[in-house]
């Protein structure tokens, strides 16, 4: 910084530019509050329907979010300005302060172009003169340094902070200029140390960057200055070496177990990092996916695929990275499989290479199971991937054919289609040496982010969006394909749990498939439609399949719990909806009570009574330990369910139902759906502790006894909550209703799977 700059400088154009920050502020402050309770929150209680019920509403959602991350934006802004004035007021502070010393000692400080000149005064006869001289310029070029660092420094984090994001705002949070300044220089010290040769890196180093990606993979700032620094192919080649015991063996000796450590926060850092909209990230993204195909090193070892799929294992990267990047992945299985022909041995190990997964659950060679695992974090990736083509009807290939005319023709298969019913995995261990479930596990993951719109293992909430039509086009043809061959999923069953959730999630679509209305019946659909409402698109689904899958689910216990919740708090929240009194006339399913009740009633008994066929097929006999992990699965529901119990747990949000005074159903429940869940619960963690477990037959019996009470409980609630006279009658339709549609379950299943069936 010159010093007749920071000598002279006026701060009141960047004390006016503080003081306009803060008012902005204040006022994007109160655009996110209306946003937020406003736009927001009457988005979420209007009863969309359609278009306007997936799109509409979700950018309305993300809108909002918008107005948070303007005012997080804005804050950040308004501290370095702030934070920069403070320091560079303190600077010229002490710069005069220094020359006023220099007065009392005979020294004169002259700007002197860019620069200053000190000059002892002609009649000063101190014997120290020239030495007072050096030390105040040596004083005073400390001073410009340290302003000049503040001042470049804060522009370099101001620029940074606004370049994330092209369009929109990052919502990146710093409380200082220094803080943003720290993340550069650490993201710069990093990637420096990633970008070493192995040989030289030692086990310090390697501790300072595996620290220094934990406390910094989520710093926006940060993480794009390193992974952009550190470019693509040296990330690339970065996890290569480092996962290779013979480029240090002193690394890897004392530190091969906290690989896994580094591995998980290189991923989160690089996902972060991945959202960032800076022309070099976007370069970075490009490189990523075109190095894919290509061996990391010229000499050969693994591919560009099989390394950067291990380092997405973590984290929310950017959906179109994730697309372009799924794309050319399976662009070069086509090519190493001859469209999938033959098997996928282009991505299993070589010899003595090193494992590229430090997790333990696989090798890491399959970039498949990596990039699954990242699309279960990314939904609306993961729904544009599965339902792209892997081969068109006009591509050379041996799959699937459909009659034509008399004639069989090739038909196009989806990459859902190919992953979930045609590839041939190649094999994998675990660290065990034992096979490894991991690649269709994350795959299950990887669908139920898919269809359900959320990331895998978390529950819907109010701001997940209603289902699309390309979630409901997946839906419909993951429940046609565990149909059609349900060994897709027993000879699987650890992705039950995930196949459950999904489930859970469609039960509206579920109901109206066990109706078997016609659908060229316009009345008696429309009907149907008012029965079990749905916000946004519906999947539809076969009764057979509908049956089908959930007697495949219902012989895993985590899948069976996901489904048996769900469905008690749907049917719940049903009976509180529909027995309202004030819904409106056009929403009505119909006026006649008694038939309503037993409508909801017989569906949901029919859906409880399905899962419990597949239960007794699980458990095959006298119920041992394996039928208490039943009960157990159920009673653990309650724990995953955060902020109360009920009000939608399963069901997303095609569905939610109105709040009932908590006085009117009794004890602390606030819905007449978590008065059920409750009683689901305890009664759950009852039988778990059961020692004498039930004949198959028995199971059976018990199961209809307690769907009975449940669904007659919730709609005598839900009748009193709205303060009906015939609270009795209703509880008696319900009854005889769930009793109806439970028996018909097993009935239904000896038809449409007899093969699953076993005599009781």
């Amino acid at each position: 910084m010159d010093f007749e700059a920071l000598h002279s400088a006026n701060f009141k154009l960047l004390d006016d530019t503080v003081t306009d920050w803060t008012s902005m502020l204040t006022k994007l402050k109160e655009l996110e509050k209306d946003a937020r309770e406003g736009l927001r929150g009457k988005a979420f209680k209007a009863n969309w329907a359609g278009y306007n019920a997936t799109v509409s509403r979700e950018f309305i959602g993300k809108t909002a979010g918008e107005f948070d991350d303007a005012q997080k934006q804005a804050k950040s802004i308004r501290d370095i300005l702030q934070d920069t004035r403070d320091e560079l007021k303190t600077q010229q502070r002490l710069l005069k302060e220094a020359i006023e010393r220099g007065r009392g000692k005979h020294l004169t400080v002259k700007a002197e172009g860019s620069g200053f000149r000190v000059d002892e005064n002609p009649d000063s006869k101190s014997s120290t003169g020239q030495k007072d001289a050096n030390d105040l310029r040596d004083e005073l070029e400390r001073i410009l340094k340290e302003a000049t660092r503040i001042d470049s420094s804060a522009s370099e984090a101001l620029k940074a902070l606004v370049d994330l994001t092209d369009y929109g705002f990052s919502g990146a949070v710093y409380k200082d200029r220094d803080s943003a300044d720290a993340a550069i220089k650490k993201a710069e010290r990093l990637a420096a140390l990633a970008g070493k040769n192995p040989e030289d890196l030692t086990v310090k180093e390697f501790d300072e960057l595996n620290a220094g990606l934990k406390e910094y993979s989520g710093d926006e700032i940060f993480a794009e200055h390193f992974a952009s620094t550190l470019k693509a192919q040296g990330t690339l080649e970065f996890w290569t070496d480092i996962t290779d015991p013979y480029k240090n063996r002193d690394v890897y000796t004392e530190r091969r177990e906290q690989l896994d450590d580094l591995q998980k926060n290189l991923s989160l850092t690089l996902a972060t990092a991945s959202q960032a909209d800076t022309p070099e990230m976007s370069q970075w993204r490009v490189d990523m996916t075109n190095l894919g195909s290509q061996p990391v090193h010229k000499n050969g070892g693994p591919m560009g695929f099989q390394v950067m799929s291990n380092l997405m294992r973590w984290g929310n990267f950017e959906d179109r990275f994730l697309t372009d990047y799924g794309s050319a992945l399976m662009d070069t299985e086509k090519k190493h499989t001859s469209n999938g022909r033959h098997g996928a041995a282009v991505w299993s190990p070589m010899g003595m290479d090193p494992d590229l997964n430090r997790t333990g659950t696989d090798s890491g060679h399959d970039p498949m199971i990596g990039f699954l695992k990242a699309l279960s974090n990314s939904p609306d990736a993961a729904t544009d991937f599965f339902n792209d083509d892997f081969v068109t009807k006009d591509e050379d290939h041996d799959f699937k054919t459909k009659d034509k005319d008399g004639k069989e023709v090739k038909d196009e298969l989806s990459n859902f289609d190919y992953l979930f019913e045609e590839r041939d995995w190649p094999p994998e261990m675990d660290s065990e040496r034992e096979d490894s479930i991991e690649g269709r596990n994350n795959l299950a993951l990887a669908l139920e982010a898919a269809t359900t719109g959320h990331p895998a293992g978390e529950l819907p909430t109010v701001d997940t969006p209603p289902h699309n039509a390309e979630q409901a086009k997946l839906m419909e043809n993951l429940v046609h394909s565990i149909s059609d061959d349900n060994e897709r999923l027993t000879k699987h069953g650890y992705m039950s749990d995930s196949i459950g959730q999904i489930a859970s999630e469609y039960l509206p679509d579920i109901n109206r498939a066990t109706t078997d209305t016609d659908p060229e019946d316009k009345e008696a659909r429309a009907r149907i439609e008012k029965l079990f409402p749905i916000a946004g698109s519906e999947a539809v689904m076969d009764h057979r399949d509908v049956s089908r899958i959930l007697l495949t689910v219902g012989q895993d216990p985590e899948g069976y719990a996901a489904v048996e919740v769900g469905q008690k708090a749907y049917m719940a929240n049903l009976m509180d909806y529909h027995l309202n009194p004030d819904l409106s006339a056009d929403q009505r399913y119909t006026e006649n009570k008694q038939l309503l009740v037993s409508e909801i009633a017989h569906a949901s008994g029919e859906v409880s009574g399905t899962l419990n066929v597949g239960r007794q097929e699980a458990v095959a006999g006298p119920a041992d330990e394996a039928d208490k992990n039943y009960d157990q699965s159920v009673a653990q529901w309650k724990n995953g369910i955060s902020g109360g119990v009920g009000t939608g747990i399963g069901v997303g949000v095609s569905f939610i139902a109105s709040p009932v005074v908590g006085a009117a159903v009794g004890g602390g429940a606030s819905t007449v759906s978590s008065m059920i869940l409750e009683e689901l619960f305890q009664d759950a963690e009852g039988k778990a502790k059961d020692e004498a477990g039930a004949k198959m037959g028995e199971n059976w019996e018990n199961g209809q006894d307690s769907n009975l009470k449940y669904t007659r409980n919730a709609a005598e609630a839900a009748a009193k909550a709205h303060h009906l006279p015939e609270s009795g009658d209703i509880g008696e339709w319900a009854r005889t209703g769930s009793r109806d549609g439970y028996l018909s379950a097993g009935t239904y299943a000896d038809q449409v799977a007899p093969e699953l069936r076993t005599e009781i």
